[in-house]
Formats: C-alpha cells, structure tokens, sequence
C-alpha cells in the first residue's frame, strides 16, 4: 500500500487531501502538534473507511520533525507522497511584527518544509521515484500587511518548491506546490475537496511532464 505522510493534519484543505489520496489506496500517516485534535482527525479518516495513522510532531521544531517522520518511515514505511501544509501565521500590524516572531513563523512555513523533505529525500532518490507537495497560497504574490509574516513564508515556500522541482526532477521525483489564490470556503471556487483535486492531479503527472506548479483560482 502507498504511503502518504501529511504534515499539518487538520480541518479543511489537509482532511481533504487525506481523503483523496486515501480514496485512491493510499494510507495516510497524518503529523500534527496536538494530539488530541489529531486522534479525531485520523478517527474520522478511518471511519470513511481510510487506513490512517496518527503521529505527533512540531513542524517548529526542526530536529523532532526529522525524527518523527523516520520514526513514522519505519512503522508503516517510507512515503511515496509528502504533502507539507504546515505554515507559521499571525495577525499583527506589520510596524508591531518583530524580526524574531517573523523568523519564528518562517521557521515553520519554509525550515520545516525543507526538513522533512530532506528526511524523505533519501529513500526516494533510492527508488528513484517520489512525491513532494507544499501548499501554497495566493499572500506570495499579494500580500496583506497584518499577516505578513505568512505572506513571506509563502513566497520562501514557492521559490523552494521551485528550486525542489528543478533539482529533482531529473531523478524522477516529482517537487512542486499548489497555490491557493483565495480564502479556503465549502462551496466556492476554494472548497477545499477542489483543492485536494488539485494536489491529485499534481501528483499523477507522469515523470516527463511534471509541472512545478498548480494554482487554484
């Protein structure tokens, strides 16, 4: 069975990317802070008949990150798909944001993207095939000032898909990011099972025809 492992496991565009590529056979490992909220969200998977297992970590904390997905590589083995939604946010007047809490936030939104990719890294350059998916978001190209530390890491997180993407596809491992353009809502153009179709379809590109990038508008 195919490994999906999903950092930042939650409501919305993370338990519809859970259900889509659970859909289509895969087990789904979910990674999350809190693990209470984390139990549901696995218990919920496995009630819409999803093999799906739960494993605590802290995207901010680089080192634990690394050593949760190998602890998670060898439980259930290594993932044929990373998709990495996590992202350091907070809502504060750009004059007030300070240097440390906009590191802090980038730490999350762009250090742990490339610590689990390079946690991962290994065993797919090993098979010589894999899946790298970063969600994105429409703050990379417009920003707004009372969240610019996310906007900041979008845009980090894009020229790192980008750079991902051109480093790795020539060994068969597919690197890229779907950009979100607006504000995820049920029932809109950004419903989040539409965006899920999005991570799909990025994933099911075969090695040849890899696009580094899916926007969602």
């Amino acid at each position: 069975m195919p490994n999906l492992f999903l950092i930042g496991a939650g409501p919305g565009v993370s338990a519809s990317v859970a259900r889509r590529f659970g859909g289509e056979g895969f087990r789904v490992v979910a990674f999350a802070r809190r693990a209470a909220a984390l139990e549901q969200q696995v218990q919920a998977l496995r009630e819409a008949g999803i093999d799906a297992r739960a494993q605590q970590a802290d995207a901010s904390d680089l080192a634990g990150l690394a050593l949760a997905l190998g602890h998670a590589a060898a439980a259930h083995g290594e993932p044929d798909v990373l998709v990495y939604n996590a992202a350091g946010a907070r809502y504060k007047p750009l004059a007030d944001l300070s240097a440390a809490e906009l590191m802090a936030d980038l730490q999350v939104s762009v250090g742990g993207a490339l610590a689990a990719v390079q946690a991962v890294l290994p065993a797919m350059r090993a098979r010589g095939r894999g899946t790298l998916l970063l969600t994105g978001g429409g703050f990379a190209f417009e920003p707004m000032p009372p969240m610019a530390s996310l906007g900041a890491g979008k845009a980090a997180l894009r020229n790192l898909a980008f750079s991902l993407h051109a480093d790795l596809a020539p060994a068969g491992i597919h690197a890229g990011t779907v950009t979100i353009c607006g504000t995820v809502k049920p029932g809109t153009a950004f419903d989040p099972d539409r965006i899920a179709d999005s991570f799909w379809a990025l994933h099911a590109q075969p090695a040849g025809s890899f696009e580094r990038e899916v926007m969602v508008k």
